[in-house]
C-alpha cells in the first residue's frame, strides 16, 4: 500500500510540474510534460520532499545535476539554465506544498 501512495505521489507531483514549468527557447514555452520531462525532474525531486529538505538552494543543484541534449544530443545543457528564475520560483512553491501535505 505504501508504494502505491509513493506512485500515486509521484504520479501526481509529476503532472503538477508538467502543467506549471517549462523551458524557456527563444521565447517558446517548453512545458515539461511536453518536453517528456516532467516524470525525470519529479522522480529527482521527490528524495528532497521525502527528506524534508526542500529549498530553493537544494532544487537548484538537482536542475544543475539534469543534462538536456539539445542540437541533436551534439550539446547538453543543464535543465537549471533553461528555466526561466518564475518557473524555478514556482517549482519550489510546488514542492513546499507537497512537502506539508506528506
Amino acid at each position: 500500500m505504501a508504494k502505491t501512495n509513493t506512485t500515486e505521489l509521484l504520479e501526481a507531483l509529476a503532472a503538477e510540474i508538467g502543467e506549471n514549468v517549462y523551458m524557456d527557447i527563444a521565447k517558446w514555452h517548453l512545458y515539461l510534460s511536453n518536453a517528456k520531462l516532467h516524470t525525470l525532474v519529479a522522480e529527482q525531486l521527490y528524495p528532497l520532499i521525502t527528506s524534508n529538505t526542500v529549498n530553493e538552494d537544494q532544487v537548484r543543484k538537482v536542475l544543475e545535476s539534469i543534462p538536456i541534449k539539445i542540437g541533436g544530443g551534439r550539446r547538453e545543457v543543464p535543465l537549471i539554465d533553461l528555466l526561466p528564475l518564475q518557473c524555478q520560483v514556482n517549482l519550489v512553491d510546488i514542492l513546499e506544498k507537497y512537502q506539508r501535505e506528506i
